[in-house]
């Protein structure tokens, strides 16, 4: 195993993810009222505050637009989700079965995660990713939830599905490495790290959470793998 670990660090390149806010388009039913140009310009501002991780910022940006704009309601309850503040959930749910039924339905599941209620978790991602196939934000996050249960084959595939629609962001990746070290399948960890260009803190991160699932056993599992449930993915 030292000698896989030594022949990872020579494989690996240097590149750090940029984890960026997950697509408010990523729509469900119906359509979505376009904001004016004004309100897009706020919205743009927000957002930009909030990947920066100034979250106090990004929702004093957003009180002056109005709350019927579901565009508004969904980067609120981003915003107070990273910081930890209750009023996300009731936002989220005020999303489910409109427009924006996938940001509704993975912010619920960000939400239970964090908590490391996994069959919620499971249902709410799982019905995100019915409404936005196509969201690399959301496959990734499934794939965190299958993990957690310790369902590796889905939770590959759904990392796998992520990597392809979006290979810029390393995101899945990192998870999909820490699956392959939590399965001592040090070879192919280390083709994934050189093809996609992983950093050596990527790696140490992967085998950090591998090493966590490891230990925790199949029914105390909670925060095994990267996901936008967590703050430090805007940092």
């Amino acid at each position: 195993m030292k000698l896989m670990i030594a022949a990872m660090a020579l494989l690996m390149l240097g590149g750090c993810a940029t984890n960026g806010q997950s697509p408010w388009a990523s729509l469900g039913s119906g359509s979505c009222s376009k904001p004016s140009a004004d309100q897009e310009l706020a919205l743009n501002l927000a957002d930009d505050m909030a990947n920066e991780g100034k979250l106090h910022a990004s929702l004093a940006n957003l009180q002056s637009l109005p709350d019927a704009l579901p565009q508004v309601r969904q980067r609120k309850a981003r915003a107070y989700r990273l910081l930890g503040r209750n009023e996300a959930e009731p936002l989220y749910r005020s999303l489910v079965g409109t427009c924006m039924g996938a940001a509704g339905e993975h912010g619920l599941g960000q939400l239970a995660a964090a908590k490391g209620d996994n069959a919620q978790a499971l249902a709410h991602m799982q019905r995100a990713a019915q409404l936005a196939p196509t969201d690399d934000k959301i496959r990734n996050d499934l794939g965190v939830v299958y993990l957690n249960q310790l369902r590796l084959e889905d939770a590959r595939f759904e990392f796998m599905t992520a990597i392809e629609l979006k290979q810029s962001d390393t995101l899945a990746a990192v998870n999909l490495v820490t699956l392959l070290i939590y399965q001592d399948d040090w070879g192919q960890a280390a083709k994934v790290v050189s093809q996609l260009g992983l950093s050596p803190e990527q790696v140490n991160q992967a085998q950090a959470r591998a090493q966590q699932l490891k230990d925790s056993g199949a029914s105390a599992r909670k925060v095994a793998a990267v996901s936008d449930a967590q703050p430090l993915t805007i940092k």
